[in-house]
Protein backbone atom coordinates (compact mmCIF):
# COMPACT_ATOMS: atom_id res chain seq x y z
CA UNK A 1 0.00 0.00 0.00
CA UNK A 2 1.64 3.17 -0.94
CA UNK A 3 1.90 6.54 1.17
CA UNK A 4 -1.59 8.83 2.39
CA UNK A 5 -1.97 11.76 2.15
CA UNK A 6 -3.55 13.50 4.49
CA UNK A 7 -5.53 16.74 4.03
CA UNK A 8 -6.35 19.45 6.46
CA UNK A 9 -9.61 20.13 7.65
CA UNK A 10 -11.46 23.23 8.32
CA UNK A 11 -10.24 25.89 5.61
CA UNK A 12 -9.79 25.71 2.13
CA UNK A 13 -6.58 23.98 0.37
CA UNK A 14 -3.74 25.29 -1.00
CA UNK A 15 -1.32 25.27 -3.46
CA UNK A 16 1.05 23.64 -1.21
CA UNK A 17 -1.73 20.88 -0.18
CA UNK A 18 -2.15 20.49 -4.00
CA UNK A 19 1.97 19.85 -4.22
CA UNK A 20 1.97 16.93 -1.06
CA UNK A 21 -0.76 15.01 -3.56
CA UNK A 22 0.58 12.00 -4.63
CA UNK A 23 1.91 10.93 -7.84
CA UNK A 24 -0.61 8.45 -9.20
CA UNK A 25 -2.07 8.74 -12.86
CA UNK A 26 -5.00 11.13 -11.56
CA UNK A 27 -4.99 14.33 -12.04
CA UNK A 28 -5.44 17.04 -9.30
CA UNK A 29 -6.65 20.81 -9.65
CA UNK A 30 -7.91 23.44 -6.52
CA UNK A 31 -10.63 25.54 -7.56
CA UNK A 32 -11.28 28.05 -4.88
CA UNK A 33 -9.83 25.74 -2.11
CA UNK A 34 -11.67 22.82 -2.98
CA UNK A 35 -9.41 19.86 -4.28
CA UNK A 36 -10.83 17.83 -7.50
CA UNK A 37 -9.46 14.52 -8.34
CA UNK A 38 -9.96 13.50 -12.23
CA UNK A 39 -8.94 10.01 -13.24
CA UNK A 40 -6.65 9.39 -16.21
CA UNK A 41 -8.28 10.23 -19.24
CA UNK A 42 -9.24 8.05 -21.92
CA UNK A 43 -7.74 7.25 -25.39
CA UNK A 44 -10.78 9.37 -27.56
CA UNK A 45 -10.24 12.28 -25.45
CA UNK A 46 -6.28 12.18 -25.06
CA UNK A 47 -6.75 11.82 -29.31
CA UNK A 48 -9.05 15.01 -29.34
CA UNK A 49 -6.49 16.82 -26.94
CA UNK A 50 -3.44 15.60 -29.23
CA UNK A 51 -5.29 16.98 -32.65
CA UNK A 52 -6.33 20.18 -30.87
CA UNK A 53 -3.07 20.91 -29.63
CA UNK A 54 -0.94 20.17 -33.22
CA UNK A 55 -4.02 22.36 -34.51
CA UNK A 56 -3.23 25.02 -32.12
CA UNK A 57 -0.02 25.21 -31.65
CA UNK A 58 0.98 24.90 -35.79
CA UNK A 59 -1.17 28.60 -36.03
CA UNK A 60 0.35 30.16 -32.65
CA UNK A 61 2.58 32.84 -33.76
CA UNK A 62 6.46 33.35 -31.81
CA UNK A 63 5.59 35.08 -28.99
CA UNK A 64 3.65 32.76 -27.85
CA UNK A 65 3.48 28.94 -26.37
CA UNK A 66 0.83 26.38 -26.19
CA UNK A 67 1.19 23.33 -23.99
CA UNK A 68 -0.61 20.45 -22.93
CA UNK A 69 -2.08 18.78 -19.74
CA UNK A 70 -0.45 18.33 -17.18
CA UNK A 71 0.46 21.69 -16.72
CA UNK A 72 -0.05 24.49 -13.71
CA UNK A 73 -2.37 27.48 -14.50
CA UNK A 74 -2.12 29.15 -11.36
CA UNK A 75 -4.98 31.30 -11.00
CA UNK A 76 -4.76 32.14 -7.01
CA UNK A 77 -3.68 30.86 -3.93
CA UNK A 78 -6.20 28.31 -3.57
CA UNK A 79 -7.20 27.92 -7.46
CA UNK A 80 -4.79 25.89 -9.69
CA UNK A 81 -6.00 23.93 -12.80
CA UNK A 82 -4.67 21.86 -15.46
CA UNK A 83 -6.29 22.46 -18.65
CA UNK A 84 -6.40 19.98 -21.75
CA UNK A 85 -4.49 22.82 -23.73
CA UNK A 86 -3.16 26.34 -22.98
CA UNK A 87 -1.80 29.05 -24.64
CA UNK A 88 0.10 32.42 -23.04
CA UNK A 89 2.90 34.60 -23.60
CA UNK A 90 6.29 33.03 -23.22
CA UNK A 91 7.56 35.56 -21.18
CA UNK A 92 4.62 34.77 -18.49
CA UNK A 93 5.81 30.87 -18.01
CA UNK A 94 7.66 29.59 -14.76
CA UNK A 95 9.95 26.14 -15.19
CA UNK A 96 7.14 25.05 -12.90
CA UNK A 97 4.17 26.37 -13.87
CA UNK A 98 2.19 29.46 -15.66
CA UNK A 99 1.00 31.75 -12.66
CA UNK A 100 -0.44 34.28 -15.16
CA UNK A 101 -3.54 33.67 -16.85
CA UNK A 102 -3.53 32.15 -20.00
CA UNK A 103 -4.51 34.09 -23.40
CA UNK A 104 -6.80 30.72 -23.94
CA UNK A 105 -8.06 28.00 -22.47
CA UNK A 106 -9.42 24.31 -23.98
CA UNK A 107 -11.44 21.56 -22.07
CA UNK A 108 -12.06 18.52 -23.86
CA UNK A 109 -15.16 16.78 -22.81
CA UNK A 110 -14.69 13.32 -20.66
CA UNK A 111 -17.75 11.65 -19.31
CA UNK A 112 -16.52 11.88 -15.43
CA UNK A 113 -15.59 15.88 -16.58
CA UNK A 114 -18.23 17.11 -18.45
CA UNK A 115 -20.28 19.12 -16.07
CA UNK A 116 -17.64 20.43 -14.14
CA UNK A 117 -15.89 21.32 -17.39
CA UNK A 118 -18.72 23.35 -18.63
CA UNK A 119 -19.76 24.93 -15.27
CA UNK A 120 -17.44 25.34 -12.86
CA UNK A 121 -14.17 25.76 -14.84
CA UNK A 122 -15.75 27.69 -17.42
CA UNK A 123 -17.23 30.12 -14.64
CA UNK A 124 -13.36 30.40 -12.90
CA UNK A 125 -11.82 30.80 -16.48
CA UNK A 126 -14.43 33.93 -16.64
CA UNK A 127 -13.50 35.67 -13.27
CA UNK A 128 -9.90 35.22 -13.84
CA UNK A 129 -9.88 36.90 -17.40
CA UNK A 130 -9.08 34.17 -19.90
CA UNK A 131 -9.98 35.97 -22.77
CA UNK A 132 -10.89 32.73 -24.91
CA UNK A 133 -12.34 29.42 -23.69
CA UNK A 134 -13.12 26.31 -26.05
CA UNK A 135 -14.98 22.91 -25.23
CA UNK A 136 -14.31 20.18 -27.14
CA UNK A 137 -16.60 17.43 -27.46
CA UNK A 138 -15.08 14.42 -28.63
CA UNK A 139 -18.27 12.57 -28.71
CA UNK A 140 -17.44 10.20 -32.25
CA UNK A 141 -20.74 10.51 -33.92
CA UNK A 142 -21.02 14.30 -33.27
CA UNK A 143 -17.67 15.58 -32.12
CA UNK A 144 -17.67 19.30 -31.44
CA UNK A 145 -16.28 22.85 -30.65
CA UNK A 146 -17.66 25.39 -28.95
CA UNK A 147 -15.75 28.90 -28.78
CA UNK A 148 -16.38 31.42 -25.49
CA UNK A 149 -14.92 35.12 -25.81
CA UNK A 150 -14.98 37.61 -23.27
CA UNK A 151 -16.80 40.63 -23.82
CA UNK A 152 -17.13 43.05 -20.90
CA UNK A 153 -16.29 40.85 -18.35
CA UNK A 154 -18.45 38.01 -19.52
CA UNK A 155 -18.10 35.32 -21.96
CA UNK A 156 -19.95 35.21 -25.13
CA UNK A 157 -20.42 31.95 -27.68
CA UNK A 158 -18.66 33.07 -30.52
CA UNK A 159 -18.27 30.48 -32.76
CA UNK A 160 -19.44 26.69 -32.93
CA UNK A 161 -18.65 23.86 -35.21
CA UNK A 162 -19.86 20.23 -35.48
CA UNK A 163 -18.79 17.34 -37.34
CA UNK A 164 -17.49 18.19 -40.96
CA UNK A 165 -17.94 21.65 -40.36
CA UNK A 166 -15.04 24.80 -40.44
CA UNK A 167 -14.57 26.49 -36.80
CA UNK A 168 -12.80 29.76 -37.62
CA UNK A 169 -11.34 31.81 -35.08
CA UNK A 170 -9.43 35.17 -34.44
CA UNK A 171 -8.82 35.14 -30.96
CA UNK A 172 -6.31 35.34 -29.65
CA UNK A 173 -4.95 34.36 -33.56
CA UNK A 174 -6.41 32.75 -36.28
CA UNK A 175 -6.95 28.93 -36.35
CA UNK A 176 -9.25 26.88 -38.08
CA UNK A 177 -10.18 23.57 -37.46
CA UNK A 178 -12.71 21.20 -38.06
CA UNK A 179 -14.44 19.09 -35.37
CA UNK A 180 -13.99 15.70 -36.80
CA UNK A 181 -10.32 15.57 -37.71
CA UNK A 182 -10.12 16.17 -33.67
CA UNK A 183 -11.18 12.39 -33.55
CA UNK A 184 -10.39 10.44 -36.65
Amino acid sequence: MGAMTVLPRGRALTRDDLDAMPDDGHRYELLDGMLIVSPAPRHLHQRAVAQIYRRVDDAAPAQLESLFAPFEVVLAIDTVLQPDVLVARREDFTDRDLPAVPLLVVEVLSPSTRLYDLNTKKARYEQAGVASFWIVDPDPHSPGVTVWELRDGSYVESARAVGDETLSVQTPYPITLVPADLVR
